[in-house]
């Protein structure tokens, strides 16, 4: 087994430098989309759960789509070209949609489209970032790093809600794309950066090569994959069901646009708090000390005693709560526990078929969960009924953390044999 202290010193991605620009850059990717998610979250309630299979449907096609042309990018150009422009990419589409949502004649079609972009933004610029970290650490380094990368992801997810508040009440929702696109641009740079710290050996990795459809079809091919593969599905499909169930109950309960987006905002300040609390104290230790299953565990089991708090209590407090709880133990702890997955697979995996999971199979799951919430409300199930039949997925889930985990851990010591 490799002992942490030397490997920080021969390995860059250990130093404290490159995860300060690592955090830096995290910070900078969830301020900006912090700064656009209660925009999306209104847009959705005001358009109400009726729609909301279509536009999942919708984000799950613009992926299915997207994953062979990011393979194609990354076949044919450095990854060191590639994450930037995506970073830009991403900063020009939001100028586009600034324009087009305060445009009389296509804030109709608008809103729904950005709600499409909103989702595969989010998706995207995660997956590429901690593509990265997957690429600059290992398994070690990783159960180690990540919990203070991913403090610097909660630090702009704080920041995102304060400056979307500040900004709604001063400027309006039309200031909140601008700010957003200017932060991509900061994560850009910080992406060059990086790469240019880490150094030739990883730093400077060439073209990946492959087909285009590689990440796919690595999920048909490769147990490992498969298997990170359905726990997201699960996690999608149940994440999408407490989404119908508050995107109903905010509905029901608030009138008021201002004040839901507002209620949205707010939301996601007390989880980014949480999040960073639990990140600062628990990530790193707990990672270290039982491994990477048992913490994914915890997520499935949030979700089970969720499930069944609505399930009897269907208000807006409980939602509230229930939404509160499972994303600060998402993002605090499920979220790094599953990127270190990533760190005993081969360069292509990290990037293809990571970006396949985290996209394709992600909204796939939305869309599945979503046309699904529809079928069942049609015969007449309530949202009693649709959380008692999520409680049975939960524990499926909470048992595959914990089978990923010793899996990972066999994959990790297969890797540190000897010749």
């Amino acid at each position: 087994m490799r002992s942490d202290g030397p490997h920080d010193q021969a390995d860059p991605a250990g130093g404290r430098l490159p995860t300060l620009l690592s955090a830096g850059l995290f910070c900078a990717l969830l301020a900006s989309y912090y700064l656009i998610r209660p925009l999306r979250d209104e847009l959705a309630v005001q358009a109400g759960v009726g729609q909301l299979p279509w536009t999942f449907t919708a984000t799950f096609l613009t992926m299915l789509a997207a994953v062979p042309i990011y393979g194609w990018l990354l076949g044919r150009w450095p990854t060191r070209r590639v994450l930037p422009g995506v970073y830009l990419f991403f900063a020009a589409s939001l100028l586009a949609f600034a324009a087009a949502l305060d445009a009389p004649g296509l804030a109709p079609l608008a809103g729904p489209a950005f709600f499409v972009w909103a989702s595969v933004f989010n998706l995207f610029v995660v997956s590429v970032f901690w593509s990265l970290m997957a690429d600059l650490h290992d398994e070690v380094t990783a159960r180690r790093h990540f919990g203070r990368i991913a403090a610097g992801g909660s630090l702009g997810a704080i920041a995102g809600p304060i400056l979307a508040l500040a900004l709604t009440r001063a400027l309006g929702n039309g200031a909140l794309l601008p700010a957003a696109a200017g932060l991509l641009v900061v994560a850009a740079g910080l992406v060059v950066l990086l790469r240019q710290r880490a150094g030739p050996a990883r730093g400077g990795r060439e073209i990946l090569g492959g087909h285009p459809l590689n990440g796919l079809r690595a999920l048909g091919s490769n147990r490992y994959l498969a298997g990170i593969g359905l726990w997201l599905l699960l996690y999608s499909s149940l994440s999408t069901l407490l989404y119908f169930a508050q995107t109903d109950i905010v509905g029901r309960a608030i009138a008021d646009r201002a004040a839901r987006t507002e209620l949205f905002a707010t939301m996601d300040l007390a989880v980014n708090t949480l999040t960073l609390t639990g990140q600062v104290l628990l990530t790193g230790r707990l990672m270290s000390r039982v491994g990477s299953g048992l913490v994914l565990a915890l997520l499935p089991l949030v979700s089970l005693l969720g499930f069944g708090a609505l399930g009897l209590w269907p208000t807006l407090a409980v939602i509230v709560a229930v939404q509160i709880l499972r994303r600060s133990t998402n993002f605090a702890l499920s979220r790094p526990a599953r990127e270190t997955l990533f760190t005993v697979v081969s360069p292509e995996d990290r990037f293809k078929a990571k970006g396949a999971i985290d996209t394709v199979v992600y909204r796939g799951g939305d869309a599945l969960s979503g046309w699904l919430h529809g079928a069942l409300s049609a015969i007449g199930l309530g949202l009693a009924s649709i959380s008692a039949l999520a409680i049975p997925l939960a524990g499926v889930w909470l048992w595959l953390s914990i089978s990923l985990g010793r899996a990972q851990r066999r994959l990790a010591d297969t890797q540190e044999a000897p010749p």
